[in-house]
C-alpha cells in the first residue's frame, strides 16, 4: 500500500472533525455566495454530524457576502466600510447556512470571535464551553471571525489569514481530531519549473524548507493563501492533529476525504 493512503488510514477513525472553508469556496468572484457550493458541502457535514460525528465548521465569507449585496465592485480599504459588508453580509451567510441545515435536519449555532478571546483566559474558557456544550448536543458550530469589532484583526499585516489561524487555535481548542481546509487549491503544490507543478500528497512534518515552494497569494476576497494555511497546519500538527488541504470545489471531497482517499495534502500529527 502506497504511504499516501497507509498515513490516511486512520482519518476514518476521527470523531471530532473541524472544517474550515475559505472565502472564494464559497463565494464568486463577484462576491456573491455560491449557493450551490456551500448546499453541497452543508449537506456532506450534515450527513457526518448523523452518522456519529462531532462537527464544527468554520467559515469564511461575510465580508465578500457583503460586498455584493451592498454593490461593492472591489473589497474596500477603508474600516468601516469593511466592517459594515461583514455585518451586512455575516446575517446573509448564516441565512443559508440555516436553511440549509434545517432541511438536513441539523441544528446550527452562530460563534463569533476574534484573536483577543484566544489571549484572555475566561472568554477563551467560555468560548470553549460553549462549543463543547453545542457539539455535546448534536448541533454544529458555525463559527467565523467577528470582523464587526476586530479591528485589529482588518488592518494589522498579521490577521487571521481567511481565518487559517482562526481555525488552527480552534483546533486545539475543542481537541479536533482531524482538521480539514478547503481551499481553491488541491493541496500543496511542488514547482517543477515552466509553469508546472504536482501536488505534495502528504508531508510528515513542515519544516523552513516546505514554506519555501509556496508563496502568500491573496486576493480581493480572500486573506489567506498557502502559506497562511501551512502555517496553520505546523501549529495544529505539533499538537496531535492531523490536517488535511484540499479542494473544496471538488465534488464529495469531504467524504473522499473521510473516507481516506488519496485527495488534497494530509499533514500528519507530529505527536
Amino acid at each position: 500500500m502506497k504511504k499516501s493512503l497507509k498515513y490516511r488510514e486512520g482519518i476514518r477513525e476521527a470523531r471530532r472533525i473541524l472544517v474550515k472553508i475559505g472565502t472564494r469556496v464559497l463565494v464568486q468572484k463577484s462576491g456573491r455566495p455560491n449557493t450551490r457550493r456551500i448546499r453541497a458541502l452543508a449537506r456532506s457535514l450534515a450527513a457526518l454530524n448523523r452518522s456519529g460525528c462531532e462537527v464544527a465548521l468554520v467559515t469564511s465569507g461575510a465580508i465578500g457576502a457583503g460586498m455584493e449585496a451592498l454593490g461593492m465592485k472591489t473589497r474596500p480599504t477603508r474600516l468601516p466600510d469593511l466592517q459594515m459588508a461583514a455585518a451586512v453580509g455575516q446575517s446573509r451567510l448564516m441565512t443559508r447556512y440555516d436553511k440549509i441545515f434545517t432541511a438536513e435536519n441539523c441544528l446550527v449555532g452562530q460563534v463569533l470571535l476574534t484573536r483577543d478571546d484566544f489571549l484572555h483566559k475566561i472568554r477563551m474558557t467560555n468560548a470553549s464551553r460553549t462549543i463543547e456544550n453545542l457539539l455535546r448536543n448534536r448541533v454544529i458550530p458555525i463559527i467565523n471571525e467577528n470582523d464587526v469589532v476586530a479591528d485589529d484583526e482588518i488592518r494589522a499585516d498579521i490577521t487571521l489569514g481567511d481565518n487559517d489561524l482562526l481555525s488552527a487555535l480552534l483546533a486545539k481548542l475543542i481537541r479536533a481530531d482531524l482538521l480539514i481546509m478547503l481551499t481553491t487549491a488541491d493541496g500543496v503544490r511542488q514547482p517543477l519549473g515552466h509553469g508546472a507543478s504536482t501536488r505534495i500528497r502528504y508531508l510528515e512534518s513542515i519544516t523552513r524548507a516546505t514554506f519555501s515552494v509556496v508563496t502568500g497569494k491573496k486576493n480581493a476576497l480572500s486573506r489567506g493563501g498557502m502559506d497562511s494555511k501551512l502555517r496553520a497546519a505546523q501549529m495544529v500538527s505539533k499538537a496531535g492533529v492531523g490536517v488535511i488541504i484540499a479542494d473544496g470545489r471538488k465534488s464529495g471531497i469531504v467524504d473522499r476525504i473521510m473516507r481516506g482517499e488519496d485527495t488534497g495534502t494530509f499533514i500528519l500529527p507530529s505527536l
